[in-house]
C-alpha cells in the first residue's frame, strides 16, 4: 500500500531535484527513496522502474523547456525571436541541467505522450522561423541545425569545453548571429 501522502508527483519532484543538483545519472531509485524517507520498493507504487522515472523527468523537462521558449518568443519575430529563443534555451539548460539532459533523447517508439510533448519545442522553432518562408523539409533541417547548435553550445559549456580566454556570452551571440545568417541564406537560395 502506498505511503499516505506520497504520490507520483512527489516522486518525480524528488528525482528532478536530484537530477538538477547532481546530474541525470545520479537519479537512482534508492536515492529518490532516501530523499523521500521511504524504502526503494515503496517507489514501485508510483513508478515502474528507473527508466520510467527518467521518462517522467524528460516529460517535466520538455514541458519546462517548451514553456521557457514560448514565453521568450511571444510577441517577437524574425532575428529577435530567434535570439530570444536561443537565450531561453541556454538559460533553461543552465537552470535545470538534469531536466534538460533528459530532454535530449528521442521518445521511445510508440510512446504517444512523450512524442506529443517532444513536438512542442519543434513546433515553436518552426513558428519562429516561419518568416523566412522555408518549405516543410527545409524547416525541419533548420530546426535540426538550430537544436544542434544550441545543444552543442550548452553541452560544451556545461562540460567545461570552452577553455579559450574569450567571453562565452560573446561567443553565444556570434552563434545566434550565424544561425540568423544561415536562415537568411537558406531563404534566398530556396
Amino acid at each position: 500500500m502506498p505511503r499516505r501522502g506520497l504520490d507520483r508527483e512527489q516522486v518525480v519532484d524528488a528525482a528532478v531535484r536530484i537530477a538538477d543538483a547532481d546530474g541525470l545519472q545520479a537519479v537512482r531509485l534508492a536515492r529518490v527513496a532516501g530523499e523521500l524517507g521511504v524504502r526503494a520498493p515503496s517507489l514501485y507504487n508510483h513508478v515502474a522502474s528507473r527508466e520510467a522515472l527518467q521518462r517522467e523527468i524528460a516529460l517535466r523537462g520538455i514541458a519546462g523547456l517548451t514553456a521557457a521558449l514560448s514565453q521568450a518568443a511571444v510577441g517577437r519575430s524574425g532575428p529577435d525571436a530567434v535570439a530570444a529563443l536561443a537565450h531561453a534555451y541556454r538559460a533553461y539548460a543552465h537552470e535545470h541541467p538534469g531536466c534538460y539532459a533528459a530532454t535530449v533523447a528521442a521518445p521511445a517508439a510508440g510512446d504517444a505522450e512523450h512524442e506529443q510533448a517532444a513536438a512542442g519545442p519543434v513546433e515553436l522553432v518552426v513558428a519562429v522561423i516561419r518568416p523566412w518562408g522555408l518549405g516543410p523539409e527545409a524547416q525541419l533541417h533548420a530546426v535540426r541545425v538550430i537544436r544542434s547548435a544550441l545543444h552543442g553550445f550548452v553541452a560544451l559549456e556545461a562540460g567545461g569545453g570552452f577553455a579559450l580566454p574569450l567571453d562565452l556570452d560573446d561567443s553565444f551571440e556570434a552563434l545566434v548571429t550565424m544561425l540568423v545568417c544561415g536562415l537568411d541564406e537558406r531563404a534566398h537560395t530556396a
